[in-house]
């Protein structure tokens, strides 16, 4: 069986500037998404690129060759040139690339222009809390090998309500030790596509060390690859009946 290739895309702006981002994240949060996937024998090439890179890390042979894109975000949205973003929208949707959104991801341009969020507004505050993560829907690909529920000792907080289009799957639901709840795993089918939007990680937090949250990124990739599904027709269509 083909093995999926995976990009890893991180803006790399707070690597940049904080030394205590950089002592969390040595090697950048991509790096450190990209090293643990390359453990999952059912994925294949791991590319990591952030927005310094050349063409903002999404060159169009890269993305060609990429089943599934992951997508860290926090406060460069608006530096995402609008070519790179509609590059990505017509992979998503036209040749049906898988889409994982991190954490702030949900206020990128991508985000806003596949679901229509605007701002993606919500609640939040960093504030250390503990994070419950709770399974809402056991049996979707994405929730393979967790438990009913897990915990993130300290996290920055969301809370509802979340200003986004009603998903078309909620996979988790989270709750924080400030008594807020956030639906913070999602899923959306755009065109040919699967989306999947995955709340904790923000940078100053070992988050992605978790061996949770790890499962539950490995386990989206495998969902959001794309299938050998029909391509459908559309546009004028001559009569397949003789009439």
């Amino acid at each position: 069986m083909r093995k999926i290739n995976v990009t890893v895309w991180n803006e790399g702006f707070h690597e940049r500037e904080s030394e205590k981002v950089r002592s969390v994240y040595p090697e950048g949060i991509h790096g450190c998404i990209a090293s643990f996937l390359k453990e999952d024998e059912e994925l294949g090439t791991i590319r990591a690129f952030t927005m310094y890179d050349e063409e903002q890390g999404f060159k169009e042979e890269d993305l060609a060759d990429t089943d599934v894109l992951i997508y860290w975000a926090h406060c460069c949205h608006g530096q995402i040139e609008d070519q790179y973003v509609n590059r990505i929208y017509n992979h998503v949707t036209k040749r049906g690339m898988g889409l994982i959104l991190l954490h702030s991801g949900h206020a990128s341009k991508i985000f806003e222009k596949l679901c229509g969020t605007q701002t993606g507004a919500l609640r939040w505050r960093e504030s250390n809390d503990k994070e419950r993560v709770w399974v809402i829907e056991p049996q979707h690909p994405i929730c393979h090998n967790l438990p009913e529920y897990f915990e993130l000792p300290a996290e920055e907080t969301y809370g509802e309500r979340f200003v986004i289009p009603t998903p078309d799957a909620l996979v988790f639901m989270s709750w924080f030790s400030g008594g807020e709840v956030f639906r913070s795993g999602i899923c959306y089918n755009r065109g040919y596509g699967k989306i999947f939007y995955f709340r904790p990680g923000h940078e100053t937090f070992p988050t992605y060390y978790d061996a949770n949250v790890q499962q539950v990124i490995k386990n989206a990739c495998k969902w959001a690859a794309p299938t050998n599904f029909p391509k459908m027709q559309t546009g004028w269509t001559a009569s397949l009946e003789n009439k």
